[in-house]
């Protein structure tokens, strides 16, 4: 069995795009690349159109990059959310913070 995969793209300028699964197998991953790249770049849209599966440790993470964000007295912008994602984060009672 393969393990799921989870890259990080710059898709537009001000843009880091996110792609593969965003779930428990890859989150600890994604949280530690994707918080680099942000505080390296200085990005301030997460585009999530290329996120395949996520799960709650995918929520946790994009939860944790936005405050993460916060912390660094940034806004960071969440786009093109996945409807699995959203409904997830609707039945956790945390939808308005993507």
């Amino acid at each position: 069995m393969t393990q799921p995969s989870f890259s990080l793209t710059t898709t537009t300028p001000g843009s880091l795009g996110l792609s593969g699964a965003l779930t428990f197998a890859t989150a600890a991953g994604a949280l530690e690349t994707t918080r680099a790249e942000l505080d390296r770049s200085g990005q301030t849209t997460l585009d999530l159109g290329g996120v395949t599966h996520a799960d709650s440790a995918g929520l946790a993470t994009l939860l944790a990059l936005l405050a993460h964000a916060r912390t660094q007295g940034k806004t960071l912008t969440v786009t093109r959310t996945p409807e699995g994602l959203r409904a997830l984060a609707r039945v956790s009672g945390v939808e308005n913070l993507l």
